[in-house]
């Protein structure tokens, strides 16, 4: 609630036009917005470049906020709507050009400049990477960025049910991984519930 409280008044500030104030919430929320594209994409040249994208969008929407409302869940929706779109757009051009032969497909990204811990959160990171967009994303919000569910629901634009059921498959599917690929990582390693059931 804290944060929430002190961001109201700087984003009262920002949607009079104040330049400063919207630099401030910049400022507060750019890590943020990094890392959620960065989960996305795992490309931190792209995940910057979705970062001030988001940033723009959220400049010229920013009359639409509604006061009250907790600025995190909107920037993380808009920075994860957008490096979903990239995403899907990345693989339409890459499946085109690899159907014409000119190019062998890519093989998964490295998550450069990540700083892991130790090799189970290595091995776990790895295991997260095989889940499909929208399973790391919400296990992401909630694991990583520890957002309650109901700011992920706002986050992701779906009904609080929806995130509660979302997380639950997520984690299975990331325990499937675990169980196959990754046998060595302990059920403490895994951060998710349900996925040491």
């Amino acid at each position: 609630m804290h944060q929430e409280s002190a961001d109201s008044a700087v984003i009262a500030a920002a949607q009079t036009g104040d330049r400063q104030a919207f630099a401030e919430l910049v400022t507060r929320y750019e890590e943020v917005a990094f890392r959620a594209a960065y989960f996305v994409l795992r490309d931190a040249a792209a995940a910057e470049d979705i970062a001030q994208e988001a940033f723009m969008r959220v400049y010229g929407s920013l009359a639409k906020f509604r006061p009250g409302e907790p600025f995190r869940p909107w920037i993380v929706r808009i920075v994860t709507n957008l490096a979903l779109n990239d995403v899907r757009a990345r693989g339409r051009r890459t499946g085109l050009v690899a159907r014409f032969g000119l190019m062998a497909m890519p093989q998964p990204l490295e998550p450069e400049g990540v700083a892991l811990a130790s090799e189970s959160q290595r091995l776990l990171w790895h295991a997260m990477n095989q889940l499909p967009a929208d399973d790391r994303v919400v296990l992401y919000l909630r694991y990583y960025l520890e957002m309650p569910e109901k700011e992920i629901a706002l986050a992701i634009g779906k009904a609080p049910g929806t995130v509660k059921s979302r997380l639950s498959r997520a984690g299975r599917r990331l325990r499937e991984i675990v169980e196959r690929d990754y046998p060595s990582l302990r059920p403490e390693d895994i951060p998710v519930e349900g996925a040491n059931d």
